[in-house]
């Protein structure tokens, strides 16, 4: 006799999130084939952000995060998703929902945000969200460091951590 699975909590309660865009399928935004979601909403508001169609706060459209979840199961070659935006933790509580999705179907989770990796562990809503995480571009964009050789980022000040290595040791480990 088959077992039941269990419906997760996306599937049990519609999850929305505000969304800028998506983009099915990228080499840019992080390590591997990504699925990138830009969330929308940011009050960084950094000067020379390539992205500040995102800033409104009421902008963007409302996406249910069990579409996002089928897109991802329709395509076997994605190693991960991405978190850009705008800010995504300004919708830390539902991404932190769509995120153990993510991590259950075995992809891994990119992180972009504005804030630093000290900061962070400050605010238990990000905490929680970035122990999920295997990637994380931290510090907002600066547009007197912009260097268009770096791996991933836009300014010198931006760190690419590894996130379960800086966890388990105590300490950041940047990926050079």
């Amino acid at each position: 006799m088959m077992r039941k699975r269990q419906k997760s909590m996306i599937e049990k309660n519609t999850i929305f999130l505000r969304i800028a865009g998506i983009i099915e399928e990228s080499i840019t935004d992080g390590f591997g084939l990504r699925y990138v979601i830009f969330l929308q909403g940011c009050t960084h508001k950094c000067k020379g952000c390539q992205n500040p169609h995102t800033h409104d706060l009421k902008g963007g459209f409302l996406k249910d995060c069990g579409e996002i979840l089928e897109d991802l199961r329709k395509n076997p070659l994605l190693q991960g998703v991405t978190f850009s935006g705008g800010e995504p933790l300004l919708q830390a509580k539902n991404l932190q929902i769509l995120a153990k999705e993510i991590k259950a179907l075995g992809l891994d989770l990119t992180l972009y945000t504005g804030y630093t990796y000290e900061e962070l562990k400050e605010v238990k809503e990000f905490y929680c969200l970035l122990e999920l995480c295997d990637v994380l571009v931290d510090g907002r964009f600066i547009l007197e460091q912009r260097d268009l050789s770096l791996r991933f980022r836009g300014s010198t000040n931006q760190r690419l951590i590894d996130v379960q290595k800086t966890l388990s040791l105590e300490k950041i480990v940047e990926f050079h």
